[in-house]
Parts: C-alpha cells; structure tokens; sequence
C-alpha cells in the first residue's frame, strides 16, 4: 500500500483552499454490530476533508468481510474516484451500503486503497482504547472561502434557465482560476423526443450552445462508447490525466480530447432528488490539469447546483408535458394560473374535428401494433397540418381530433384563421394521399377521414370534477362541428365547410346544398373544396 507522506498530505501537494489530509491515527479503534466485533485495528489512517467530518480507513485484514455483501451500489468524488458499498449482516441485523472503499483510487487518495470506512451511525458502538468513542467532529481548520458557494448564495438562483445558469456557473469557475477549458452538463428529460439537454461551454467561442439530443442518440455507438453512459448506468465518476507518457484513453472521446491538447478530464454524476443521473463534465489545458482545490471547491456545491438545476429541469418538463397532451397554447394558460374548475374565456374560434373512416373494421383486420401505428401515422397527418397553420389540437377522442383556430376579430370581412384552416385541411389531404402511397407499396390499405369545419362563439377553459379537469371548448358550435363531420361520409366528401366560415370564403368552396345535422331542427348550408365536389 502506498503510504501518506510524513506531513499527512496525500502525493498531490498542499492545497490551500480545500484540505484533503490522510494521517495515521495512534489508537486502537474497534466498531461492533449485531453483537459482533465487525472491526478491531491499531492500524487506521483518518482522512481529514474539509468541512467534513474525520474519517476512519481500516485495512481490509482487520475487518469482518465475511459479514459483508457488496452491493451494486456506487458514489463519485473527483479526487477521490468511484466509491464501492457494502451491506454489513450480523446478528439478525442489517445496515444496507454502510460500508465503502477506493477499489481504484485517484493518485489524491492512493492511501486508502485496499481500506474500508464506515459510516458512523451504521454500526452500534464504537470504541478506542477500549473506551466507548463518539463520532469525530467537523474539522473546523480554518480554509480559505470557497468562492463557489458565495456564487450559489448571491448568483446562481437568479438564473432563469438552465442555459443562463450554466453560463452563470462557468463564469464563477473562470474568475475563481480555476483552468477550464470546456465544460458540458448533461441533464435528462422526461419528453417524448428528447433523451436529453446537453449545454456546452467552450473556451473558443466563451459561449453555452444547447443540444436537444434525441431519444436515438442514446443507443448510437458513439454515446454507448462514452463516459456518460457509464456514468448514467451507475458506474460513477470518470477521471482521466491526458497528459504524461502513457495516460489511460479507455473511451474513444478522451482520444479527442487529448489530441485537442487537453491534459485533464473529469466527468461527474449529478443525482436530483428522484435519484435520476445527470452529469457535469469539465476538461482542461492546462499542466498537471484541475487540483484537489479546484475539484473540492466544485464537489462541495453539487448537491446545491443539482437542485437549481432539477427546478430548471422541473420547470421545462412541466411545460413540455402540458405541451405535449394539452396543446402548446393551453399548456401555457393553465401553468400562467387557470387550474381551477370553470376558469376560462369566451371566445370566436373556428372549430375542427376530424374522424378516422372504417377505424372499427381496420382495428379488427390489423394487429394492435399495426393498427397503432396506423392510428398514429394519421395523427401526424392531422396535427402537423393544424400546428403549422396556427391551430391548436384540443384532444384526441379516440381516431378523432378536436382542435380550434382562433378568430381574432369576428367582424373582420376576412378573417385569417379560416384562411389557415383550409390551408391546413389541404395540407392533410395531400399529407394523407403520400402516406396512402407509402401503405400501397407495404400492401396496406388505405386510410380514409373527414374534416368538419364551423365557426363560432364558444366557451375555453377547465371543465369536470373537482379533481379530475378537461381543458378544452364547450358550446353549440363544438357539438354542431362534430356533426358536420359526421355527414362526409353521407355526402361522399372528406371535408366539409358550415356556411357560418365559408359565408367569407364563397369563391374558394362549392355548395353541397342545405342539410339536417343529427339534433339540430333547421338545415344548415354546407360546402366543400372545389377540388372534392365532382366526388360528391
């Protein structure tokens, strides 16, 4: 075992801002669980860190490893490396991951290779030179002021992102000395597209880029190759000198960053508070690369920096979510307050709903997968029509899809969202017709819809339960648009206008003539595009 050096300092140097220490203790120490002597030794080094409370290493000889299960468990520090963990069983009793060792340490923490510690608390008595012990105090050593964590206090919660507060967080790290060259944070995300946000810093362009990395990227070759898919599946930390003879480059990245002329890197886990990974990763020019000093300053703020980083997290998936089964519009009402039951506005919007034809028969003749498929394929027609132009998807009721376009001034002689709405009922044509040839090529049939369109004064906002709400339109129109629709099928048409929107658009559409809705007692005039009336 390689031993401290005569002062106590570890073989990285002295480091004046953050202590890290390993002395020989001149006692006897021995802990007891369960009845059981789980460790007895004159031999113990303590690590003193600071602002942390001294630790007891013991040599692996003199504890009960038998009593031990080692568990899958594992913590990072960068200076220190990858903590492995044990569970100690004895007497009936059991203290799950209450005992860790350096397998691998860093050259910081070379002492403690092949020695154990425990946490205090996890075992039933400790004693020293036979006397009952209590647990070591906090060193209180004066050190130098960590700047990192006046960042935190006076800075970093002012941050209204996650992209300010990584540009926030490098500026403290470049005016504290500390030698970055680059920096990247990883974090997770709960979206539909996205397996990640990744914000990049670079000392070339001093500027935070972001990365929306799709779902895909986590099983390409190039992430599963990397650091940070060790580090997301629980391996701990990653800390790799690149300077020297012979550094070791056991990811393909590091040989990047090397050749860039990076003599340092170090990627470290974040934990939020659910448990999930994410990751912080820093490289540098310059000789020797970080210190204890600079990784001990960071390593005391990452807890803190990984809750304002989760809030900003938190704050975006709340908005995706919302985003993603309300509507990008209404997502954003209901998270600016409209939560309660009957909050919501009066309002002139032209109405959509759209039905998938023969949806029962085609369940029946496809399997469920392809069925879902085909179900799912329809609503990217649907919707990218209706996003793109404007609109705003409501819900999906089964194969249907209601959605509004709001009018802005309903006295206005042409009003744009009926312009939109039959640009966007074009656009699902000819978006279906290509999917329909793609079916045809795979030996599908083809899929079939309608579209009614009607305008009018509805009411937007939260309707149900108590705890259980819908946002979304309810008004006459919004039941009469969902009886337009269903007439395509009688008329032979997949689109069909009510005279209300297509009193403005006369020139454009061609009369169907008047017709009863199911439930309504008048007829109604209803219209078509010229392109479909030679079909009905």
């Amino acid at each position: 075992m390689k031993q401290p050096s005569p002062s106590g300092t570890p073989s990285g140097g002295s480091h004046a801002g953050y202590r890290l220490t390993l002395d020989p203790c001149d006692r006897q120490v021995r802990g007891e669980f369960g009845g059981a002597r789980i460790v007895d030794s004159d031999r113990v080094l303590v690590m003193h860190e600071t602002r942390l409370a001294p630790v007891y290493y013991f040599p692996r000889d003199d504890v009960r490893m038998d009593l031990m299960e080692k568990t899958g468990h594992r913590t990072h520090c960068p200076f220190k490396g990858n903590a492995s963990y044990w569970t100690l069983k004895a007497g009936g009793k059991e203290a799950a991951n209450a005992v860790w060792s350096y397998e691998e340490p860093y050259d910081e923490a070379e002492g403690v290779r092949d020695y154990v510690a425990f946490y205090w608390d996890a075992l039933d008595a400790w004693f020293e030179d036979g006397a009952a012990a209590q647990q070591p105090a906090v060193d209180d050593t004066p050190d130098a002021e960590n700047p990192f964590i006046a960042w935190l206090v006076t800075d970093a919660w002012k941050a209204s992102s996650s992209e300010t507060l990584v540009e926030s967080l490098v500026r403290c790290l470049i005016e504290a000395g500390m030698p970055v060259a680059r920096l990247r944070v990883l974090i997770r995300t709960l979206h539909p597209q996205l397996f990640a946000m990744a914000y990049s810093w670079h000392e070339d362009t001093r500027e935070v880029t972001v990365w929306r990395a799709p779902h895909a990227m986590a099983l390409s070759e190039q992430y599963q190759d990397s650091p940070f898919a060790a580090i997301v599946n629980g391996e701990g930390g990653v800390r790799r000198r690149l300077d020297g003879p012979d550094p070791k480059l056991d990811y393909p990245a590091l040989q990047d960053f090397r050749a860039e002329g990076m003599t340092d890197y170090v990627a470290v886990p974040m934990r939020f508070s659910d448990g999930q990974i994410n990751i912080i990763s820093m490289s540098s020019r310059t000789p020797g690369g970080f210190t204890v000093e600079d990784l001990g300053r960071l390593y005391e703020i990452l807890p803190s920096l990984s809750r304002l980083l989760e809030v900003q997290a938190l704050k975006m998936t709340a908005s995706t979510l919302l985003g993603t089964y309300l509507g990008k519009n209404t997502g954003q009402r209901v998270l600016d307050g409209l939560v309660r039951r009957g909050d919501g506005e009066s309002m002139h919007a032209l109405i959509w709903f759209s039905d998938l034809r023969d949806s029962t028969s085609m369940s029946e003749a496809l399997s469920s997968d392809a069925y879902l498929a085909t179900l799912n394929a329809f609503f990217d027609c649907m919707v990218g029509s209706i996003v793109e132009n404007g609109g705003e998807v409501l819900k999906f009721i089964g194969d249907a899809v209601l959605a509004i376009f709001p009018v802005a001034d309903p006295d206005d002689a042409d009003p744009a969202a009926c312009g939109r709405a039959l640009t966007a009922v074009r656009a699902v044509r000819s978006r279906v017709q290509e999917l329909n040839r793609q079916r045809s090529d795979r030996g599908l049939p083809a899929i079939e819809f309608g579209v009614g369109l009607h305008r009018g004064d509805v009411t937007y906002g939260n309707v149900g339960s108590t705890d259980r709400l819908d946002f979304t339109v309810v008004g006459t129109p919004a039941n009469e648009a969902a009886r337009i629709q269903d007439l395509c099928k009688v008329l032979g048409t997949p689109v069909l206008v009510s005279a209300r929107l297509a009193e403005r658009f006369t020139a454009e559409l061609v009369s169907l003539g008047r017709h009863v809705l199911r439930g309504v007692d008048t007829e109604i005039e209803l219209w078509t595009l010229p392109e479909l009336a030679e079909r009905t």
